[in-house]
């Protein structure tokens, strides 16, 4: 069983109000709490890291979205990685490093290891990687990159691949996946040194959306033949420059929409591409991490394999301290966050 010592707290963030608009630091609330003991299967788990990631806004809102949002006053949503200190589990005991998406914004989790897909606990070995990998690029990210890109954009050698918001979490993956599927990777992102990162790790070509003159003359001019694969994890101004320069036959990956933050649950207003989807005969498709769940392990395997062999290189971007997490999901939804933003928790 184990329990941890005594008169320590559980410290933890709630969800305090739903933002109108892109979130501030008033909409959650700080809370201590004793830290709860696990019910028959369960295990307690003390967090090291946890993670902010895009998907995180779509839980702040009362509407209805492809999961159950978070509550007012309920811990707020959020995956992590640490250690098991109590367990009433058999395969689980003292000491096992314990990673899931149901964490929460807290510094001591109770979960439950038979729960089946997303929300379930995965047992990470410490010893094949740093465990806060098992929040980046050998994790949920590097699973949205391997089969966002090579099931559903389904790349072929030789053809181009843009990936807006391309040094972060999931960006910086796609563009060297695609790279070791014969393609060539251009990058777009809001910042130079962000660029020049994107470049170091193999992308062909790079475009800064805030400096661009004009945004879809930018991408025709770094794509001439045409976008034969848009990995968009932005959605927004980004997503109609790179539509207006599809190539026949050209597949749109819909991954993130964080361009999108201040206007969560309202009208996506923009142009329409309907005419544009038809001439090229573009197909494009909403996705959605969870549906490749099952086939998990899968990505993971090729992806610690890529990186053993030195074919992935992945930046991370370090807070410290749970009191820090508004201000790292506030620096993701702003851009300022340079690869996956995760803190680590003392």
């Amino acid at each position: 069983m184990g329990r941890p010592m005594q008169n320590v707290t559980n410290r933890r963030w709630l969800l305090a109000a739903y933002p109108d608009g892109m979130p501030s630091p008033d909409d959650w609330a700080f809370d201590t709490q004793p830290v709860p003991d696990p019910g028959p299967g369960q295990i307690l788990v003390k967090a090291q890291w946890l993670s902010v990631d895009p998907y995180m806004r779509g839980r702040m809102s009362p509407g209805a979205n492809y999961t159950k949002g978070v509550g007012l006053g309920e811990v707020m949503a959020g995956g992590g990685v640490g250690e098991v200190v109590a367990s009433n589990h058999p395969a689980w005991k003292i000491g096992d490093i314990a990673e899931s998406m149901s964490f929460g914004w807290q510094e001591w989790s109770v979960l439950a290891p038979d729960v089946f897909g997303p929300a379930g606990v995965n047992k990470i070995d410490a010893k094949l990687a740093p465990i806060e990998s098992s929040l980046s690029w050998l994790g949920m990210p590097g699973v949205t990159a391997y089969f966002g890109l090579l099931d559903v954009g389904r790349p072929r050698p030789g053809e181009t691949v843009v990936v807006s918001a391309a040094s972060g979490a999931v960006g910086q993956l796609v563009g060297q996946i695609a790279k070791l599927a014969g393609c060539r990777a251009v990058a777009i992102a809001g910042d130079d040194a962000k660029l020049a990162w994107c470049r170091d790790i193999g992308f062909d070509a790079a475009i800064n959306y805030k400096t661009a003159a004009e945004l879809a003359a930018a991408v025709k001019a770094a794509c001439p033949q045409g976008v034969d694969v848009f990995f968009d994890n932005t959605a927004g101004p980004v997503h109609d420059a790179v539509m207006k320069n599809l190539s026949i036959g050209a597949r749109v990956v819909i991954c993130g929409r964080v361009a999108l933050a201040a206007n969560f649950g309202k009208p996506d207003v923009g142009e329409r591409f309907m005419g544009q989807l038809i001439v090229t005969r573009a197909s494009m498709h909403g996705f959605l991490v969870f549906d490749w769940w099952h086939r998990r392990s899968e990505a993971l395997k090729r992806l610690a394999a890529w990186q053993r062999e030195g074919k992935i290189r992945f930046k991370e971007d370090v807070l410290d301290g749970i009191e820090r997490m508004p201000e790292a999901f506030l620096r993701l939804l702003h851009g300022k966050n340079f690869g996956k933003q995760i803190v680590r928790i003392g």
